[in-house]
């Protein structure tokens, strides 16, 4: 599995931006999509999920602004930001995690795409 994330950038606080999440590789055996966002000096934090059925999970602080959604059609998840504030700025990851069953057991696997880059200016 490989995950191509895309579509940061740099926009004023109140701004909206779309990241995208395109998978390729072994996309049957993807379930749930997530985004997570870091920022220099703290840990990782899911900011947004979606599973293939489409049920939907965000972080409180994003709840109201942030929509993520996925076309299954072109294995892509977007992840629609709006009324963005300075404190949305980081760095943006999509992630999975897949998992395989052999017969002797089953293997997790997780796949991070590169992240794009969210700047937020007050």
């Amino acid at each position: 599995v490989q995950l191509q994330a895309s579509g940061g950038g740099l926009v004023q606080a109140g701004g909206s931006l779309r990241l995208s999440c395109a998978a390729s590789g072994r996309t049957p055996d993807i379930n749930t999509i997530n985004w997570y966002r870091q920022v220099p000096g703290k840990q990782r934090e899911l900011v947004a999920s979606i599973t293939n059925g489409g049920s939907t999970n965000y972080a409180d602080s994003v709840k109201g602004r942030f929509t993520i959604s996925r076309n299954n059609a072109i294995n892509t998840v977007y992840l629609q930001m709006n009324s963005l504030k300075p404190d949305d700025t980081g760095t943006y990851y999509c992630h999975t995690h897949v998992e395989v069953a052999t017969i002797e057991r089953v293997h997790g696997f997780d796949y991070w795409g590169k992240g794009t880059q969210v700047t937020v200016s007050s």
